[in-house]
């Protein structure tokens, strides 16, 4: 495939990026957090906290309403996460009723904020549950029973749970809400507003939202009591710090470039419209040798959360995802996203990029567009606040180099060739491997031979016979015979023909055949049966 340029611009890396800049000079110890969560920071190799941390993480532990806004990435979860730890240390929780609910958009985030989290709960004694749909009830209002501390949840759930009588909101202290704005794009503000009228007032409150629209600005006015705002990565500016480019293909030419793009080496995220068409997505790319499995909210919790525990672990190296399901994807080693699809609006497309670039690594975002597509993905970036690199893909069925360079495509050939050298050293250990075990069978059997023989010996002896041929014939009758190989002699081969050939008669055939005197075996008297005659 050959390559013309466009329009080119050359954006700030993510290293130059503010928010993704740890901030000199600054410890979490200075930000005031209990000695243990520190020490248990710096086990993690946490040392020193990034900008919307250092900003926030004072405020909210002094009990100061928050309002923060900051990209993906840009390290919120720990900017709530431990003052609100810190706050509940030492404690007592009531059954049914948390002093701490988050509340997240998906059930995939609240994992992942739970999971982060967790590890500091422990320090300080503090019990953390995540209520979401897709996973056991009954599991959760045991939990509930038992008295948990922080609540993790996604705000259908958390309702329900409400309305069973498993869980009040009566106790809670501190609310928050993280990715208020991705609530707001799945329509879980009404459940939202319901859930904070039932939490008394007076509460610590902190919304965190990477963009700030009219709905989000409502829930600020009416549950945030005179909010201490901190901005940090405004969304637009964040997302320019990335790699963008848009790669013009003809329609014959898509699934390929999708293809070649999809096995490149790292972890890669393919966003796709529909569910359907991210099943489809993944089983062509796996049928060219690519690691991939599809990740959408067709399917079940469990499968969800299997595939994603396998991209993280690298199990898989491609995930092919709708915008819903990956809204909760926090993975930090992501170094490029592909939109197979456009997404759906500016919002969709900050989402989809804030993938990558996290935590102050690279990231490149590379959108596929139809021509018909063009004036619309560029509307788009503009919206996005988004200066993106235009190629035109001139098919060929050989990639540029430099379209290479920016997206790690590789052709088909050498795909093929990595997997065909992966499956023979695959062959090559279980070669090893199988000699090792058929060498230590042979140990085995000698070593059980050579027991056996003094075992007869030994009783040939107690019988007054003579051992070595006690033994000697014992070694006789346990001589175990080779399997027949392949080519037999002609006349076993058809001496086992005739065989099977009689065997194979029905047994109406035999109830037909007639005896030397021609009489039919069923006929005769005395024999009982269908034919006896009177």
């Amino acid at each position: 495939m050959s390559l013309t340029v466009d329009h080119a611009l050359l954006p700030e890396t993510a290293d130059d990026a503010p928010g993704n800049r740890e901030v000199s000079g600054i410890t979490f110890a200075d930000l005031g957090l209990p000695e243990g969560i520190v020490r248990k920071l710096a086990q993690n190799g946490v040392t020193t906290p990034f900008p919307i941390q250092a900003a926030t993480i004072p405020d909210a532990l002094a009990g100061k309403d928050i309002l923060g806004r900051g990209r993906t990435g840009s390290g919120k979860t720990l900017s709530f996460g431990l003052p609100t730890l810190a706050a509940l240390a030492g404690g007592r929780t009531e059954r049914k009723r948390p002093r701490a609910v988050i509340l997240t958009p998906t059930r995939e985030l609240a994992m992942q904020v739970a999971d982060a989290l967790q590890p500091y709960g422990d320090v300080l004694g503090l019990r953390m549950k995540v209520v979401c749909g897709g996973t056991s009830m009954g599991n959760q209002i045991h939990a509930l029973e038992r008295g948990v501390d922080i609540l993790v949840a996604t705000p259908g759930r958390l309702r329900d749970l409400i309305g069973r009588g498993a869980c009040s909101l009566e106790d809670v202290r501190i609310t928050v809400l993280d990715e208020a704005d991705q609530m707001s794009d799945l329509g879980f503000l009404p459940e939202v507003t319901e859930l904070l009228d039932q939490i008394p007032a007076g509460g610590q409150r902190m919304l965190f939202s990477a963009t700030m629209e009219d709905e989000i600005q409502t829930l600020v006015d009416r549950y945030l009591n005179d909010p201490v705002s901190h901005e940090v990565d405004a969304a637009q500016g964040a997302v320019t710090t990335m790699s963008h480019h848009i790669l013009i293909v003809k329609p014959k030419d898509k699934a390929p470039v999708t293809a070649a793009i999809a096995s490149r080496k790292g972890r890669t995220i393919v966003f796709v419209r529909t569910q359907l068409g991210a099943d489809r997505v993944a089983e062509q790319l796996r049928g060219t040798g690519a690691r991939a499995e599809a990740l959408h909210g067709g399917m079940t919790q469990g499968a969800r959360t299997r595939t994603l525990a396998d991209f993280k672990d690298g199990y898989i190296d491609v995930l092919v995802a709708t915008d819903v399901a990956a809204r909760g994807i926090h993975v930090d080693d992501i170094d490029l996203v592909l939109n197979v699809d456009p997404a759906g609006d500016h919002k969709d497309y900050l989402h989809r990029a804030g993938r990558t670039a996290r935590a102050g690594r690279t990231g490149t975002v590379v959108s596929l567009a139809l021509p018909h597509q063009r004036r619309q993905i560029f509307r788009l970036m503009e919206d996005a606040g988004v200066e993106a690199t235009r190629h035109v893909i001139q098919g060929g069925g050989v990639f540029d180099p430099e379209v290479a360079e920016i997206t790690g495509a590789r052709s088909m050939t050498e795909v093929q060739a990595e997997a065909a050298s992966n499956a023979a050293q695959q062959a090559e250990r279980e070669v090893v491997r199988l000699t090792e075990q058929l060498e230590h069978a042979r140990r085995r059997a000698a070593e059980l031979r050579e027991e056996a023989d003094r075992l007869i010996a030994k009783a040939a002896r107690e019988r007054g016979a003579d051992p070595g041929a006690a033994v000697a014939g014992a070694q006789a009758a346990a001589e175990v015979p080779l399997p027949q190989q392949p080519g037999a002699p002609d006349e076993e081969r058809d001496a086992w023909a005739g065989r099977e050939e009689r065997t194979a008669a029905p047994s109406h055939d035999r109830r037909e055949r007639r005896d030397d005197r021609g009489v039919r075996r069923d006929d005769r008297p005395g024999r009982p049966g269908p034919f006896l005659r009177p």
